[in-house]
């Protein structure tokens, strides 16, 4: 008998005050973004870890430019033979994804005949198909991260609002255009690795070991925490609390300005990212350093400093032995074939292109519609800029333009904010899964990058209750002990000491500094495609991703064990001494 949970709590509730349906009814591939309906029930539903506060209505923007649009257009247009990509429900302010509706018989034939066209020819040209890709990004970010915002007028603020959105969906197109591709590619590889007996956990680090953009940013990170060291930077950065550390270091005078010289140098590199992934409510690090000067904060609570090159060393080599180990245990017509798709995956590298995009688009694409947001506010001289982020896209649109009164959207922004508040609130009390959970599920991305596998379904099925094990997917090898911290996003990263074990829903690229710390990581979702699993691989710490219950059987405190080769997750001793279980 299937597993149902129930979703009536979210089908009547009557979201965003003032919410009218041609607010969000952009274009879209296969299925459009929306509020659960009963018929939904019928589905499968997971939530969406990538955005553990929720949207607000500006940033809605994304389930329909990239949900609804960018990963359905991907799944066509490669084709992706069984699958149409994702859509979004809407519970409260959070976010749920499901399959897409799927192609017909006929049309999965089609595709099939068109990828074995489509796929080689991406592939073969990967690296100058993502370089014009950069390119591309890289002149649009110019344009809105150079831009007087302050000395425009409305009309022509609401002009760059639209074109920010536009860029932000066009960023998105390619992000999808270029994930289905690679994922495809490395699916099969992994497939074949399977076929021939290749653990998946040693599989994982065939394609480890390569420099990105976002490694790059950590170096410079740590790179300012060594500088400090031993300075009166260091001692304010050691007592302040992270929200008065800008103040603090600035008022200090001479005494800290080389240091701040370098560290705006930082900001001016690295600084138009933000500390999570497409949502206008988070401001860049130029806007509020604060995550950076946290991040550098508890960088110094490490006893020295964390070798990044010796890692990547260790990463390289690491791979080099488990691609010898499986080379050894084939026949030479196995090898030949291992060989050739080992190649094919390493010139158009998943693992190395998910990270390094992320500096380009996850991290700074939306962040234009924020600044136009903001430029907005403060020519119509509000109090609070962002109060326009409570705005629908489309709906400041026509502020800018004329042709809707701030004075009528103005008392809907209260009451918006307070709704918004109020979900966020329930973030840890929501449902990991909604609607009827299936024995298996089709999509890639589904698979490998929330991690929606056999562990994860199993777990749904079970629920958390009191229990001492999870499994889940072994993708980064070795065993960690440790306490356990229990974390919702990374705004509390800089917390976490040295030696304790991360659990969380699942990491984004903003979470990568904290595995320079951490003795392990367990995640809710994750594939050995997701962000948690490369990073993990690539700073050598075990982790196991995709038990589905984690963030809810494990408290915050309680002394667990990480097994990165079993893919199983203990726990040795609950933080509640009524509950104190102990495992020999």
């Amino acid at each position: 008998m299937n597993t149902v949970i129930p979703i009536d709590e979210f089908v009547g509730d009557g979201w965003y005050p003032g919410f009218r349906p041609d607010y969000m009814d952009a274009a879209w591939i296969t299925e459009r973004a929306g509020k659960f309906t009963q018929q939904d029930e019928k589905r499968f539903w997971f939530i969406d870890f990538h955005w553990p506060n929720g949207f607000t209505p500006m940033g809605c923007i994304y389930l329909e430019d990239a949900y609804s649009w960018g990963l359905q257009l991907a799944a066509r247009q490669l084709p992706l033979p069984p699958g149409n990509g994702l859509v979004p429900r809407i519970a409260g302010v959070h976010v749920y994804g499901s399959e897409a509706l799927p192609p017909s018989g006929f049309e999965i034939a089609q595709r099939a005949e068109r990828i074995g066209t489509t796929l080689p020819r991406f592939l073969e040209n990967f690296p100058s198909i993502w370089a014009e890709r950069v390119r591309e990004l890289e002149s649009g970010l110019h344009h809105f991260e150079s831009f007087a915002y302050d000395s425009k007028p409305l009309p022509e603020l609401a002009q760059l609002l639209v074109d920010a959105r536009a860029f932000n969906k066009r960023a998105w197109e390619i992000h999808f255009e270029i994930m289905y591709p690679l994922l495809a590619n490395y699916l099969g590889f992994y497939g074949m690795c399977g076929e021939l007996g290749i653990p998946p956990v040693e599989t994982a680090k065939f394609l480890q070991g390569y420099d990105t953009k976002m490694m790059e940013c950590d170096r410079a990170l740590w790179s300012l925490a060594k500088a400090a060291r031993g300075t009166l930077v260091e001692q304010i950065l050691t007592e302040s609390p992270p929200e008065r550390l800008q103040t603090a270091l600035r008022a200090a005078g001479p005494a800290t300005q080389a240091w701040l010289v370098e560290f705006d140098a930082m900001l001016a590199k690295y600084g138009m990212r933000t500390e999570g992934i497409a949502d206008p409510m988070l401001a860049p690090w130029c806007e509020d350093p604060t995550p950076a000067l946290g991040t550098i904060k508890s960088f110094l609570g490490r006893d020295g400093q964390f070798d990044f090159e010796t890692g990547r060393r260790a990463a390289g080599a690491e791979r080099d032995e488990a691609v010898e180990r499986a080379r050894q245990r084939l026949t030479d017509g196995e090898r030949q074939a291992f060989d050739q798709a080992l190649a094919s995956c390493r010139h158009a590298n998943f693992p190395w292109w998910n990270e390094d995009h992320n500096f380009y688009i996850d991290l700074r694409a939306t962040t234009p519609v924020r600044m136009a947001c903001l430029a907005i506010g403060r020519a119509l001289g509000l109090d609070d800029p962002t109060d326009t982020l409570f705005c629908f896209h489309k709906e400041l649109v026509l502020v800018g333009q004329g042709d809707l009164a701030w004075s009528e959207v103005q008392p809907h922004i209260q009451p918006r904010r307070d709704y918004y508040r109020h979900w966020n609130d329930k973030r840890s009390s929501m449902p990991k899964v909604l609607g009827t959970v299936p024995e298996t599920v089709m999509d890639p991305v589904m698979i490998e990058i929330f991690g929606i596998h056999k562990y994860f379904l199993a777990a749904a099925r079970l629920g958390s209750g009191q229990v001492q094990q999870l499994t889940g997917m072994a993708v980064s090898s070795g065993v960690g002990r440790g306490r356990a911290r229990v974390l919702r996003d990374a705004s509390l990263l800089h917390t976490i000491a040295v030696g304790d074990i991360l659990v969380c829903e699942g990491t984004t690229p903003s979470w990568t500094p904290a595995f320079t710390k951490v003795a392990a990581c367990v995640c809710d979702g994750g594939g050995t495609l997701t962000h948690a699993s490369i990073i993990s691989r690539e700073y050598r710490v075990p982790c196991v991703v995709g038990v589905g219950m984690g963030t809810s059987a494990i408290k915050d405190g309680d002394e667990i064990e990480v097994d990165g080769n079993s893919g199983v997750v203990t726990i040795l001793r609950r933080v509640s001494a009524a509950h104190s279980v102990e495992v020999a």
